[in-house]
């Protein structure tokens, strides 16, 4: 996910070692102390843009007009608000979260078009890993009235799953694979059926098994070390 932040405070930074841990996200984040940015820049591994996160010149210089998601995340909530008000209306960021430190303004946020206003970092970090695996996650269809669904998702190049036969994966109760589409040719798999990177699995599976099968066709190698 492209990922950019507005706030680089203490707060701005745990998020993003947070949101770093485990995936390949690319993040970057605004902040408008000098001396703090040269911080942000030596502890961590992203962008950092030094400038106002109001500005719509800093704003496209960071990207956020190609960003999956915008996070204002600073320590003032109006600037939070005019910042991801910019975001979403005039660059169309796909995603926009805004912290607001006074839970007060939750409600302002949430009227005036933020499309997530919340108080706590921690849900935040939750919110991007949820939205992090449903990008990956493909809805195909809805069954009995939304208690089931086929979806797809495309194994990565360092899937667990890459090499396994069928019948060494210990699929999620509640789901079931039923196809895979290497390319672009259907199989039907078989006990002996080999998974390989690239591979598109479709799985039938109830709602409760929805999140054990992300996680399953989400992992890697990193994921077990």
């Amino acid at each position: 996910m492209n990922i950019v932040i507005m706030g680089g405070g203490k707060v701005g930074e745990s998020l993003a070692r947070r949101i770093l841990e485990g995936r390949r996200h690319e993040v970057r984040i605004i902040e408008s102390d000098r001396a703090r940015s040269l911080q942000l820049a030596n502890a961590l591994d992203v962008e950092i843009i030094c400038g106002d996160g109001t500005n719509i010149d800093m704003l496209e210089n960071a990207g956020v007009r190609d960003a999956d998601c915008f996070i204002a995340i600073s320590g003032d909530d109006a600037n939070n608000l005019v910042a991801s008000q910019l975001a979403k209306q005039y660059f169309g960021a796909k995603k926009v979260i805004a912290r607001a430190n006074d839970p007060r303004n939750l409600e302002t946020m949430r009227v005036l078009g933020v499309d997530y206003a919340v108080s706590s970092t921690e849900i935040i970090a939750q919110m991007i890993e949820q939205e992090a695996n449903l990008m990956e996650f493909h809805l195909v269809a809805s069954l009995n009235k939304g208690r089931g669904q086929i979806c797809s998702v495309t194994l990565g190049e360092n899937s667990v799953l890459h090499g396994k036969s069928v019948r060494e994966v210990v699929f999620p109760k509640g789901a079931l694979l039923i196809s895979i589409v290497r390319n672009n040719k259907l199989i039907i798999p078989g006990g002996d059926t080999v998974l390989q990177a690239g591979d598109e699995i479709i799985a039938v599976c109830e709602e409760r098994a929805q999140k054990a099968l992300i996680r399953l066709m989400n992992s890697t190698h990193a994921d077990e070390k």
